[in-house]
Formats: structure tokens, sequence, C-alpha cells
């Protein structure tokens, strides 16, 4: 079984195919592209938006395995998505950063190749694109209760995860547990 990919090993990943933008931002915008096409349909290295050096086999490998892995986790109903973001060692402030930057990237995805008629969805995915463009605009104020603030992204860090994991369900209730119901309540 192929090892996980983390925060570290994916900005490194980056790195070597010369993705200049944040790299939970490319995360952002796989899941994103997940949410709106089939999986296999979804070539990662498409999203790396002309990268400056063409990814080798090796790199081009982890892609895969990062889009195979994600869709995995994305169909885990005990929960084994997480939005692939900055460990606690970095500043909250570049923690934030790189939570809006996912966001972004999570809206790009799915707004990609094929248009997203938010009508046509549950008044949950409508609530959570709206948050997630939100998310996009805030910054972080520094104040006085750094417990609160950390406590505060959290809440974002989890209420992101469980987000995107019910636009993907929604928008692919086939992934879900046999005899799910496709809609989200």
């Amino acid at each position: 079984m192929t090892k996980l990919i983390d925060y570290p090993a994916l900005v490194a990943l980056m790195a070597r195919v010369g993705y200049d933008d944040e790299a939970a931002a490319f995360h952002g915008s796989l899941c994103g592209a997940l949410c709106r096409q089939k999986p296999d349909e979804v070539d990662p290295v498409a999203l790396l938006d002309e990268p400056e050096t063409s990814p080798d086999a090796d790199d081009r490998q982890a892609l895969l395995d990062l889009r195979d892995q994600t869709v995995g986790a994305l169909t885990d109903l005990q929960s084994a998505f997480a939005p692939l973001l900055p460990d606690d060692d970095l500043s909250l402030a570049d923690r934030a950063t790189a939570l809006g930057a996912w966001c972004e990237g999570f809206l790009y995805g799915i707004a990609g190749r094929i248009k997203l008629n938010l009508r046509d969805c549950s008044e949950e995915v409508r609530e959570i694109v709206k948050d997630f463009t939100e998310f996009t605009r805030s910054s972080l104020d520094s104040g006085d209760d750094d417990e609160g603030e950390e406590n505060a992204y959290a809440e974002l860090v989890e209420y992101i995860r469980v987000g995107a994991q019910l636009v993907f369900m929604e928008l692919h209730p086939r992934h879900g547990a046999p005899g799910a119901s496709p809609t989200i309540h």
C-alpha cells in the first residue's frame, strides 16, 4: 500500500513540479474537481496550471496516488478525509492563509470543466459553497485570545473537512454507502 501523503510531502511535490501557489490550493482544487467529475477523469497534472516543468514519471505517479487517496478519503464514511494543510508548527496566520487558499482551490476545482448549477444542489451544498467563498476573503485578526483563535481555526478546519465530504457525497451519491440516500440532511 502506498503511504498517504502529508502536507510537507505535498509541498515538496508541488516544488518539484513547479507549482508556485500554496500547496493547499492544489489539494483544494483536486478535491473540488473530484466533486464534479468521475475520479478517473480528473488529471491532477492538468490542475497544475501550466507548471514550469513537466512532472517526471515518479511525480506524475505521486499526483495520481494523491488523487486516488483523496477519492478514497472522500468516500470513507468514517471521516478519513482531511484537507491537506500545514501542521501546528507554523504560525496560526500561515495556517489560516493556507486554509483560505485550500477553499479558493476547492471553488476553482468545483467550477472547472463542468459548470455547477447551484440551484440544482441542496441548500446544504449552496451554504457550503457560500461559506467557502467567505473563507477565501477572511483574514486573521491578531487578538489576545490565542487559545480562542486556535479553537476557531480548528472548528473551521472541521467544517471544511465535513463540508467538502458532503459536497462530494451529494454530487457523487453512488460513492456513498450501499442503500444510502443521495440527499444530505
